[in-house]
């Protein structure tokens, strides 16, 4: 649940790095909430409430996937890959479980290396 806060956190930071354990965590978290909500919203009869949820945490959710591409030394733009369909969705899933590159690049220091606590 921390990283999923230490996400909300970070709420439009594009700049930096994420770890995959912060970016698969965070997307865990997306999902058991976003089911939740839904069920909530039919249960009380009001079923956009998940596009709410959606909506409301779509800033977060870039900026956490732009911070895990900077992460594989890769720009933020190939978020874009996505659009194309299922090509795209396979190379972002390949880019997004790629290891952090080692050692500091472009976009900052490793997370991997900086204490967590710094």
């Amino acid at each position: 649940m921390n990283w999923f806060i230490e996400v909300l956190k970070k709420y439009a930071v594009f700049s930096g790095r994420a770890r995959r354990k912060e970016y698969w965590m965070f997307t865990l978290f997306y999902l058991i909430f976003e089911i939740v909500f839904m069920a909530v919203g039919y249960a009380i009869d009001f079923p956009a409430l998940v596009g709410v949820f959606v909506v409301a945490l779509l800033l977060p959710s870039l900026a956490v996937a732009v911070r895990r591409l900077h992460d594989t030394d890769r720009s933020g733009w190939w978020i874009l890959i996505g659009i194309v369909p299922l090509v795209g969705f396979i190379v972002m899933l390949v880019f997004l479980c790629s290891d952090t590159q080692p050692g500091a690049n472009k976009y900052g220091p490793s997370p991997k290396e900086v204490p967590a606590h710094a």
